[in-house]
């Protein structure tokens, strides 16, 4: 059975595009989070989005601030909670030994996970912090030359601090 969005993708869209501003990919299906996860060589980032003040205040940009460092995983991705339900459930299979947890950044090396944030941690950090916990588990685990994009451009960039406590639900049909 595949699994409705509870959230208006429309209503959703900053929250997920200002990652996509810094390289990061969205992963909308189970299939596309089994193609990346379940590689055995390399670096991947994953980030379980979502619509909460902590996501707002310091997931997203401490993620974002962290792609800029001179290091960073040979990809990141995204799925989003609420929205791509299918995905992130297949996403949280892999981060095994963890309760279902939104936000939650999570970095894997050679198929295996070798970093966790959760939301209890996150809802006590502000973005330095995340950033800088991120930046460390890169330095130890990635090779790849950083940042995701041009520092301009990354100069350029707003992120979306907006909780999303006044996202409507998805009407559903009886």
């Amino acid at each position: 059975m595949v699994l409705t969005s509870i959230y208006d993708r429309e209503a959703v869209a900053p929250m997920w595009q200002e990652l996509v501003a810094v390289g990061v990919e969205p992963l909308t299906a189970p299939e596309q989070v089994d193609e990346v996860l379940g590689r055995a060589s390399g670096t991947v980032l994953v980030i379980v989005n979502s619509i909460c003040g902590c996501a707002a205040g310091s997931a997203r940009p401490g993620l974002m601030l962290a792609l800029q460092h001179s290091v960073i995983p040979d990809r990141y991705v995204t799925v989003f909670a609420g929205v791509d339900r299918d995905a992130v459930n297949r996403a949280r299979e892999y981060m095994a030994g963890y309760p279902p947890s939104s936000p939650a950044i999570a970095l894997f090396k050679d198929g295996r996970q070798v970093f966790m944030l959760e939301r209890s941690e996150l809802q006590q950090m502000m973005d330095d912090q995340v950033g800088a916990a991120l930046r460390k588990a890169f330095d130890e685990h990635c090779v790849k030359a950083g940042p995701s994009v041009d520092p301009e451009k990354f100069r350029r960039l707003q992120p979306h601090r907006a909780c999303g406590s006044q996202i409507p639900m998805v009407e559903r049909s009886s």
